[in-house]
């Protein structure tokens, strides 16, 4: 399930979720197959910059956990 957002986090996270976007979205690992991610907005390209980590860790690890789904 991917978490697009602050309101899908909101919505599906509910106290679960860090104090910060930043915060849930750095935490995906403690959300099981929900992953909260920022919205792939041109607006976000600043907070892209910010946070590194999110391209070198987040978005590797979800492409090799999509392409474990369906190649099963």
């Amino acid at each position: 399930t991917l978490l697009i957002g602050g309101y899908a986090q909101a919505a599906y996270l509910g106290a679960r979720r860090k104090a910060t976007l930043t915060e849930t979205v750095r935490a995906w690992r403690d959300y099981g197959d929900a992953w909260p991610l920022v919205h792939p907005s041109p607006r976000n390209q600043i907070w892209l910059r910010r946070n590194p980590w999110f391209e070198a860790e987040t978005v590797p690890a979800l492409r090799a956990r999509v392409a474990d789904i369906l190649s099963e």
